[in-house]
C-alpha cells in the first residue's frame, strides 16, 4: 500500500499557469500516473487561497472528484482566514465541520501569503484544532511575491503556534521548511533546493522530536530533496522519525510524473532493498502513518 499524501487536480483542463500550457493533472491522469508508479491512493488538497493559482478551486471539485473515484482519492478541503468577513473572530468552525462531516479527513493546502501569527491565520489554527483534522501547509519566505504562510528564518513564528495548538497535527511541506533539515540553512539557501551535504543540528529534526504532532510531508522536490541530497544522513532520518514521516508526490500536472512522481518512491525502494532501512520503516512512511493520521 502507497498513499500519496499531497496530490492537487482538477476536474477538466482550466486555464494554464502563466508563462506555461499546463495546469492541474486531471483525475484520470493521475490515476493513470499512479497505476504506472504503483500508488494506491492520493490525498486530494484543493487550492482556495488566491495567492498561489490563477484558477481558485472550490471544496466541491474536489468532493466531486473524490465521489468519482473514491477507491483511489481521499478528500481535504481548504479554507482561507481571510473568509467570512476578514476578521479573526470569524466562525470558520461552521465550514469545518460541514465539510468533515461528509467525508473531509484534513485541511490544506493552506497557502495564503500571511503571517504565522496573523490572528486571522490563528483563528484559522483554532477552529481546526477543534475539528480534529490535520492541516497541510506551505511556507513563505517572504511577504508578497510567492504564496504559503510567512515565518523568519529560524521558523520561530511556526513554533510559537505549535505550542498554542498541541493538539493541531501539522503536515509540514514546502522549501522553506525541509531547507531546514540541516543546520547551516541560511538567508540565501532557505527558499530553494540546497544541496550541500546535512550539517547536525537542523530545526526540522529539533521541532519533530520536540513536537510528535509535527509530521514531515515528503512530497515535492523539496522533500525528496530533504532525504536524497546526504543519502546516509536520509536513511537515519527516516529511521529516526520513521513515526513523523509521509510520503508525498505534489503532482501538479502532468510533465511533473518523472521528476515528482517516482524519485521519493524509487529512493525509498532502493534504500529498501539495500537494508538501509527496514519494511517496518518504508510501511510506515508509505502508509501507515498516513492511515493513523487520518483515521482510517
Amino acid at each position: 500500500m502507497v498513499i500519496d499524501i499531497h496530490v492537487h487536480t482538477t476536474p477538466k483542463r482550466t486555464m494554464p499557469w502563466p508563462g506555461r500550457d499546463n495546469c492541474f493533472a486531471t483525475p484520470w491522469e493521475l490515476i493513470e500516473m499512479y497505476d504506472h508508479a504503483g500508488i494506491d491512493k492520493g490525498v486530494l488538497l484543493p487550492c482556495t487561497n488566491p495567492d498561489n493559482v490563477p484558477v481558485i478551486q472550490s471544496n466541491e471539485e474536489i468532493f466531486a472528484v473524490w465521489e468519482k473515484y473514491p477507491d483511489r482519492f481521499i478528500p481535504f478541503c481548504n479554507i482561507d482566514p481571510r473568509q467570512c468577513h476578514n476578521t479573526p473572530d470569524a466562525d470558520l468552525g461552521y465550514m469545518l465541520s460541514y465539510y468533515k462531516d461528509i467525508g473531509c479527513r484534513g485541511i490544506g493546502e493552506v497557502c495564503c501569503n500571511l503571517y504565522f501569527d496573523d490572528p486571522r491565520v490563528e483563528n484559522l489554527f483554532d477552529h481546526v484544532e477543534k475539528a480534529d483534522i490535520p492541516l497541510t501547509f506551505h511556507i513563505a519566505a517572504q511577504d508578497g511575491g510567492t504564496y504559503g504562510l510567512i515565518d523568519d528564518l529560524g521558523l520561530p513564528r511556526f513554533e510559537q503556534q505549535i505550542q498554542k495548538h498541541p493538539d493541531l497535527v501539522w503536515l509540514c511541506h514546502s522549501q522553506p521548511w525541509w531547507s531546514h533539515i540541516s543546520g547551516d540553512v541560511n538567508e540565501d539557501n532557505w527558499a530553494g533546493y540546497p544541496n550541500e551535504p546535512v550539517v547536525e543540528g537542523g530545526r526540522v529534526v529539533e521541532l519533530m522530536r520536540k513536537y510528535p504532532n509535527v509530521i514531515g510531508d515528503l512530497s515535492a522536490g523539496s522533500g525528496y530533496n530533504a532525504v536524497s541530497r546526504d543519502p546516509e544522513f536520509g536513511y537515519w532520518f527516516m529511521a529516526e522519525l520513521q513515526d513523523q514521516l509521509c510520503f508525498g508526490t505534489d503532482v501538479c500536472a502532468p510533465p511533473n510524473r518523472e521528476n515528482v512522481l517516482v524519485n521519493l518512491l524509487n529512493f525509498m525502494s532502493d534504500a529498501l532493498a539495500e537494508d538501509k532501512i527496514s519494511q517496518e520503516v518504508y510501511d510506515k512512511i508509505c502508509h501507515k502513518n498516513a492511515e493513523r493520521i487520518l483515521k482510517f
